[in-house]
């Protein structure tokens, strides 16, 4: 019998009459499928949730991780829609808006009601029906199902909608197995109301309400279609019948939320990390959280109202090149989409991409936050705050974790709150530190703000502290990784699989390892902030510093360049030897400013050749090498942040010619890029085998550094640099590549100035810059 609680939960006027009304169902018995591919996965969201469907809008328990997830949890693991029995046939299928999607259909001949297993005369003829799907993303899951009789006859339509409720945590959705997990209390199941309860390991119960309408849901454990067309064993159905008369149309509705609360009885779980929104800080334990649901499922204008705002706080850019508009906009809208609500009450950060990262990485947001400052500068602010709040004040060898340091990833799932996992949060990351004290500078230009870096300046002396004192371990002058959890990383630069630090025989590099990419991070970090300390009066601190970046520079590459390949070493290994494979991460520290201008010529050509070059962008390893793959994650594949940084070190080494290149590559990716939508990474084979990128099987997409990448690689073109402080733009060497002739840039910000700036490209290939409107005092220096 339901408790008294379950009971009201379910059927909220009261207990009168409850036995009548519900049915306590046996508790659900889901597989986990592990996901191993993403190909045709459609994806919705806004703020911390998100939808995974396939082409239909179905949610199938296979190998695509789809579902309704809620940050770290599969809320909802199963949601089938079929027609008579049968799934129908699928007309089109869009996403209006990232929030928003609309699914058209119609119906097969049926000359049997399947449902009830014997031939009718109200069979449905084929395409006598239509159906659309109208569903959205607004503090829950909506659908709208509107069925219209196109026929000369009254239809008699069957609806049927399967679902089940995993509670799978995202790491066990990826393919973690785990020696238990938690229980699960009976389904429940009501004319208007399903809930599915899942109790975890770290003492939060988990419900999924799908709340159905109008009351002619019928929920029943038996399910039709085939074997391979069914959910999970313990699903449930909830049925729909409609009489349409010729002519007509009805409706029907359905919503998932989900709301969380303390396990009745349950412990509070001392070393768990808590739910975004609950403000405990990185160095304090957390019980487990008061109950976070109750949130109403909203409507798709409210959503729609966030996008417009979003558009309306970025610069507006215009070309006459479909190509570049187009990736642009994708982009801006991505970015939007991967906005979540977090870690604290109103506080908001660009999750890493979906579906696997969808939360907060501080590599991964301060680089997106870097590609789109100029356009943007709002997101720069927010990230710097958040991680700041983040950075590391003690020592905690199982998280990684030393003082001073910014994060790598926060989890708030089940397997993090347990301990399962060290992310909560962990600090894995050898060039987050740096990368936060670059984007400070960089926003500071940008912004003017000196109240931000003079409250952010004790952060940054700390990480500048953590670089010194934990970053360089054996005090040799380069800054290393070498974990210390058991659970942690092997490596912790951005190319953080287990084999993507290779000698050139193929074989891994040992730890602690010194990455070529993370001294030029450290050595502009330091630069940087020996500014920012001279414009806050402590003239010592900007000596040392800037004496620091130039030993390291010296050091660098005495250390790195191999005179045999014309190349730097991909990093120095445990033993201080070049760990020599050619791989693209040498390319950044031409964005850093750390390679001497007599090396620079040949670090371009060698990331230009054939081994690097795929044809749709640089690859992360050069092919023809032991160890080579080009589906390998990072041991050959092409990532469009790795070439976006890359092409905008060539810019600052005065090879726009290169730069150019590397931008086009990206940009005609894109174009073949369903909804011209720059995922992650994709196979880095080469171009004359495939008239498209080949797609990497479990990327995710959008992926935010690759939805900033269009904005950085605009930026590179137009060699924009700003100094807030002083009122000055500096427009250096702007070059439109030959398939762009105009750019205009409205609404431009350069501290409290506005400027709109119109590029041109005239023959002989000179782009010209001119000023169509300015709001302030602005100067605007152009270098050619």
């Amino acid at each position: 019998m339901p408790s008294a609680f379950r009971a009201a939960f379910l059927h909220p006027g009261g207990l009168r009459g409850i036995m009548r009304s519900v049915m306590e169902l046996p508790p659900p018995r889901p597989t986990i499928v592990p996901a191993t591919d993403l190909g045709g996965v459609g994806v919705l969201k806004h703020g911390n949730l998100y939808l995974l469907s396939d082409a239909f809008g179905d949610i199938h328990p296979d190998s695509r991780g789809l579902g309704r997830y809620e940050l770290d949890t599969r809320v909802l693991s199963c949601a089938i829609l079929r027609v008579n029995g049968v799934r129908p046939t699928l007309l089109s299928g869009q996403t209006a808006a990232n929030h928003l999607g609309t699914l058209q259909f119609t119906t097969p001949e049926l000359h049997r009601d399947l449902a009830i297993k014997q031939d009718t005369e109200e069979a449905l003829g084929r395409r006598a029906i239509a159906i659309m799907r109208r569903r959205w993303i607004a503090g829950g899951l909506g659908e709208r199902i509107e069925v219209t009789n196109y026929s000369a006859r009254p239809q008699e339509v069957v609806l049927d909608l399967e679902l089940d409720a995993d509670g799978a945590d995202i790491f066990e959705v990826r393919g973690r197995v785990r020696p238990r997990r938690g229980t699960f209390e009976p389904t429940l199941a009501g004319p208007e109301r399903i809930v599915f309860t899942y109790d975890g390991l770290d003492g939060l119960r988990r419900r999924t309400v799908v709340s159905c309408s109008p009351a002619q849901v019928d929920p029943s454990a038996e399910v039709p279609g085939s074997d391979d067309d069914r959910g999970g064993e313990g699903s449930v159905r909830a049925r729909w019948r409609l009489t349409i008369e010729p002519g007509g149309r009805g409706e029907i509705h359905w919503q998932v939320a989900a709301e969380v609360e303390p396990t009745p009885g349950g412990e509070s779980l001392r070393r768990a990390s808590p739910p975004f929104g609950a403000g405990t800080a990185a160095s304090e334990s957390a019980d487990v959280p008061p109950p976070l649901g109750g949130q109403a499922i909203g409507e798709p204008g409210e959503a729609a109202a966030a996008y417009e705002a979003w558009t309306g706080d970025c610069a507006r850019i215009r070309s006459d090149g479909e190509l570049l508009d187009l990736a642009i906009r994708r982009g801006i809208a991505d970015l939007r989409l991967l906005r979540n609500d977090g870690p604290r009450p109103g506080e908001h950060y660009l999750a890493a991409g979906v579906p696997w990262f969808t939360t907060l990485f501080g590599r991964d947001s301060l680089i997106t936050a870097l590609q789109v400052l100029p356009f943007m500068p709002a997101v720069a602010r927010e990230i710097l705050s958040v991680l700041a709040d983040w950075q590391a004040t003690e020592d905690d060898p199982e998280r990684d974790m030393e003082p001073g340091k910014i994060l790598h990833e926060l989890r708030v799932g089940e397997l993090a709150r347990t301990g399962e996992l060290p992310h909560r949060p962990y600090y894995g990351s050898v060039d987050a530190t740096p990368l936060w004290l670059i984007l400070l500078d960089e926003t500071y230009r940008w912004t003017g703000d000196l109240e931000l870096v003079r409250r952010l300046w004790p952060n940054a002396r700390a990480a500048l502290d953590w670089i010194d004192r934990f970053g360089d371990r054996d005090g040799d002058g380069f800054v290393e990784y070498e974990r210390r959890s058991d659970q942690g990383l092997v490596n912790q630069g951005w190319k953080d699989s287990g084999d993507s630090v290779r000698h050139r025989d193929g074989s891994v590099a040992r730890a602690p390892i010194a990455l070529v990419e993370v001294q030029g991070y450290v050595y502009d970090a330091k630069r940087r902030m020996a500014g920012l300390a001279r414009r806050l009066g402590d003239a010592a601190l900007a000596a040392r510093l800037d004496a620091d970046a130039d030993a390291l520079a010296a050091r660098f590459d005495a250390a790195f360049w191999m005179p045999d390949a014309g190349f730097y070493a991909m990093a120095l290994d445990g033993e201080k030897r070049q760990v020599g494979a050619i791989a693209s991460n040498a390319g950044h520290c031409l964005w850093s400013g750390i390679v001497p201008p007599e090396r620079v010529d040949a670090l371009v050509e060698r990331l230009l050749d054939a081994a690097m070059d795929s044809g749709w962008g640089i690859r992360t390893y050069a092919s023809g090498q032991p160890g080579f793959n080009p589906v390998g994650y990072h041991t050959g594949s092409v990532w469009p942040h790795d070439n976006a940084l890359i092409a905008a070190g060539m810019k600052r080494v005065g090879r726009h010619d290169a730069a150019d290149r590397v931008a086009s590559r990206l940009f005609e990716a894109a174009q073949r890029s369903p909804d011209f939508r720059l995922p992650e990474l994709y196979c880095g084979f080469d171009r004359g085998l495939a008239e498209v990128p080949v797609p990497y099987p479990v990327a995710c997409s959008p992926q935010a550094w690759s939805a900033a990448t269009p904005l950085s690689l605009l930026q590179t073109m137009l060699g924009m640099h700003a100094d807030a402080a002083n009122d000055r733009l500096e427009l250096d060497r702007p070059h439109l590549p030959s398939w762009l002739g105009k750019v205009t840039v409205h609404e431009l910000r350069v501290g409290g100035r506005t400027v709109d700036l119109l590029f041109h490209r005239w023959r002989g290939a000179t782009t010209s810059a001119e000023v169509l409107r300015r709001e302030g005092d602005l100067e605007l220096v152009i270098r050619v």
